[in-house]
């Protein structure tokens, strides 16, 4: 035996141990999954080595988005060969006294940043991680507040390059930094960027001077872009052994390789449980993550909503609701539980909702590193879900609905000085209730009141989406995830929680784009602070500020959820920790 299929032998063998898809078991448990039938379909008509081969007909006769979106598949081969220049870039930035490093960025450039930072921590001697990926004017004070702007550098991430969140922070980030020397080129050397060829941000980078700019693969989507410099640079800052990470990757990437059978083939099983049961109905993708694993929860949730959320089908990934009793869930769910070894995790709880008819699927972690093949292993079966449910995973093609409202709202500021919304349909105790009148079957006088007629409409199979737009506190988050819960209990279906406009860029796509099942109650707030954006970096002229570009976002995205036809209601609040309790109360 070669060392080449040594290597692919071990690394099937691993990945199989670790990874347990009953396929028998859940074929013969739930009638109409047929998973064998279907894996026989894909070794069939060839999937996994077209996948490999970039045959855009695997998802569509027309190659949109498809081919130029698959580079991914070689991300940790591509990456392993830039490790000695990521050593010395940080080496120098350590050596300069840099202690601090602020990622501005939304979505596929944040989220796997944030989550090395949460699952792996700073090593002793490099740099602290913050990520900003919000337009909320206290969050942004706080990042200036919490940092010293002399050994601070930050990292403008965005693919596209042209991001309004990314650059609207950076340009105020680059004002602050500016504000300390006169010297430009001291100014740019605060800064690098991670982007696209060719992209605004690289002219920029340019322009500004900055200290770095690394040129991503452009075959590469923004969620599939963990193992790449999107994901990469921040995680050799805060000191992860990306050696290491990529190595796990790597191992995946075999074991899922076009010359393993489906049957043995672990991203090609795990995509057909999970594309099978959204077929069948059970498209709310719960996980049921350990604790110091939690932030992964938030990276594979833009993942499978932006990738299979459109056309009208989609699955909901479900993350961060607590597990409950048996009796909470419908038959529209799907189970996924992410356990690291050595972790205790909720097996007795899940065993009970196992035991009472609901599909688990268990994926077990050898240690942290780990996630560098749970990436991949995701990013295969999302590709092979979609096949499945017939869609792109690849495009985002709702996404623009609700940039374009929220541009329209800036506009329309912008010549009247104000920002125009619909009257309230009712104001109580301090807040504010927006709501279309599709969404409520009377008149009402107490928020209570109108909240059940809102909230009565969900159905079995539904789901109420909470969308805060506020700034995230630890009391903020207390009080929205038990209101969360106390949605589920009482309605017994599931909820997701998502903060603006951070969830545009994860689950909004899908908010849009399937079959309309969800309700959604979206939380404004009067910000306590505001900040001006400067209309070009380097120069102080304002004509936006964030808290106005945060509302904006929020108006444009109501309007956008009622242009598709789904549910929604706005409630605004003049006291957020007030206003959240009282919302509780209410329900």
């Amino acid at each position: 035996m070669s060392d080449g299929q040594s290597d692919l032998t071990r690394a099937v063998e691993d990945y199989d141990a670790m990874h347990r898809f009953d396929i028998e078991g859940l074929d013969s448990q739930f009638a109409g999954l047929h998973l064998r039938q279907a894996l026989n379909d894909i070794a069939a008509q060839n999937i996994i080595a077209r996948i490999w081969a970039r045959d855009h007909t695997v998802w569509k006769p027309e190659d949109r988005e498809i081919t130029n979106r698959l580079g991914w598949l070689h991300s940790p081969d591509e990456m392993e060969p830039h490790l000695d220049a990521f050593h010395t870039f940080v080496r120098h930035l350590r050596e300069e006294q840099f202690t601090t490093a602020v990622l501005l960025g939304m979505g596929g450039s944040s989220l796997a940043p944030e989550m090395f930072r949460k699952v792996f921590g700073v090593r002793e001697g490099f740099l602290e991680l913050i990520v900003l990926d919000s337009t909320d004017p206290d969050a942004v004070l706080a990042v200036q507040h919490a940092v010293d702007l002399n050994r601070t550098l930050f990292v403008v991430s965005t693919k596209s390059g042209s991001t309004v969140e990314t650059l609207s922070a950076f340009k105020y980030f680059y004002n602050q930094v500016a504000a300390l020397t006169d010297n430009r080129k001291k100014a740019g050397d605060h800064f690098i960027a991670i982007t696209d060829p060719a992209s605004p941000l690289a002219e920029i980078a340019a322009r500004y001077n900055f200290r770095s700019t690394f040129l991503n693969n452009p075959d590469i989507g923004g969620r599939y872009s963990a193992l790449s410099y999107f994901g990469l640079v921040p995680a050799v800052l805060i000191g992860v052994d990306v050696s290491l990470l990529l190595t796990r990757g790597k191992e995946m990437a075999q074991a899922c390789g076009p010359q393993v059978s489906p049957e043995n083939n672990p991203g090609a099983q795990l995509g057909t449980i999970v594309g099978r049961a959204a077929l069948t109905g059970r498209d709310k993708l719960t996980f049921v993550i350990s604790p110091s694993l939690a932030s992964f929860g938030d990276w594979i949730e833009q993942l499978i909503a932006e990738s299979t959320g459109k056309e009208g089908k989609g699955i909901l990934p479900v993350v961060g609701e607590p597990i409950g009793a048996p009796y909470l869930y419908g038959d529209d769910r799907l189970f996924v539980q992410l356990s690291l070894e050595g972790e205790p995790a909720e097996d007795t709880a899940l065993i009970q909702v196992e035991r009472a008819g609901h599909p688990v699927v268990r994926l077990n972690l050898r240690d942290r590193y780990d996630v560098g093949a749970q990436f991949f292993l995701w990013e295969m079966a999302t590709a092979v879900a979609g096949h499945l449910l017939g869609v792109n995973p690849f495009d985002q093609p709702n996404v623009e609905a609700a940039k374009a409202l929220a541009r329209k709202v800036v506009a329309e500021y912008a010549a009247r000085g104000t920002l125009s919304s619909e009257p309230p349909v009712l104001v109580t105790d301090g807040i504010a209730l927006y709501a279309p009148a599709s969404s409520l079957t009377k008149p009402s006088t107490n928020l209570a009141d109108a909240l059940e007629q809102f909230l009565t409409q969900a159905r079995l199979g539904d789901y109420v989406a909470l969308h805060a737009y506020l700034q995230s506190t630890p009391a903020t988050d207390a009080n929205l995830q038990a209101l969360r819960l106390k949605l589920r209990d009482r309605l017994r279906v599931a909820t997701t929680l998502g903060y603006g406009p951070r969830f545009l860029h994860s689950t909004g796509q899908l908010h849009k784009g399937d079959a309309g099942r969800g309700l959604f109650i979206q939380i404004t707030a009067e910000s306590t602070q505001d900040a001006p954006i400067p209309d070009e970096a380097g120069r102080s002229e304002s004509s936006l500020s964030f808290g106005v570009l945060k509302m904006a976002q929020a108006l444009g995205d109501y309007q956008a959820l009622l242009e598709a036809g789904r549910r929604v209601i706005r409630v605004h609040l003049q006291d957020v920790t007030k206003g959240l309790e009282y919302l509780s109360r209410c329900l």
